[in-house]
Parts: structure tokens; sequence; C-alpha cells
């Protein structure tokens, strides 16, 4: 079976939902869906390789690509910033008041669509 295509086509549907998000002004979850687009095309991209990962990390599961893989810092800064939204954006004790609806913005939704593009499209050039 060829797993890794499901694991890309839920990249995408994550990605399409995190811009209805936007949307609707649900920016923590935009930027929550961002993240797991981006970790699920890595996870189909390592799959795609014959690997498996249990990690939720981006810039963790970068690492763990093959040696003859480059990765850029560009890419890297972005896995950075998409791993920032993991916790924060699901849980209300993420910050000392208030909820995570209360610090997200649109330019933060934004930026982290535009970071899951990237990760999505390195995984999808790799991916044989």
């Amino acid at each position: 079976m060829r797993r890794h295509e499901d694991w890309l086509k839920q990249a995408h549907s994550d990605l399409s939902a995190a811009e209805d998000s936007v949307k609707s002004e649900h920016y923590e979850w935009a930027c929550f869906q961002a993240q797991q687009a981006a970790e699920k095309a890595l996870k189909a991209l390592i799959i795609s390789k014959g690997g498996e990962s249990r990690i939720h990390s981006i810039k963790f599961l970068l690492s763990n690509l093959p040696e003859n893989m480059t990765i850029s810092d560009h890419l890297q800064n972005a896995a950075r910033e998409l791993d920032k939204h993991y916790i924060p954006t699901r849980y209300p004790d993420s910050f000392s008041t208030g909820i995570p609806k209360d610090f997200f913005t649109q330019d933060d939704a934004r930026r982290a669509i535009a970071n899951a593009e990237k990760i999505i499209g390195f995984a999808e050039e790799k991916i044989i």
C-alpha cells in the first residue's frame, strides 16, 4: 500500500481547513491546522522512503530525513515557527489568562499557512 499518498492528501485537507478557519476568524485553529498539514506532509515523505515516525515536531521530523536531503535554513525556520503552534493554539492554560483565540491574529494564521505551504511543497518535491 502507498499510505504516504493518504498522509499527503490529509495534509492538503488540513491546509484547506486552515484557510476556512481564517475566513471564519478562528486564527488559533488556522495556526494549528497549518502545523498539522506540515507535520502530515513530512510524515508522508518519511513513509514514502520506507520509514515511520511518531514525532509531532516539524523541526525534528526534518532532522530525521535521509542525510542526502538538504534542508535550507528557510525551511528550518518555517518548521520552528509552526512547532510553536502545536500546543498553545488549543489549550487555555497555555497563557496566564485568556484563551488561545485572544492571542492569535490573522497575520499569525497567514504566516503559518505560508510556512505549511513551504513544507508541503518540499515534501511533494522529494516524494518519488
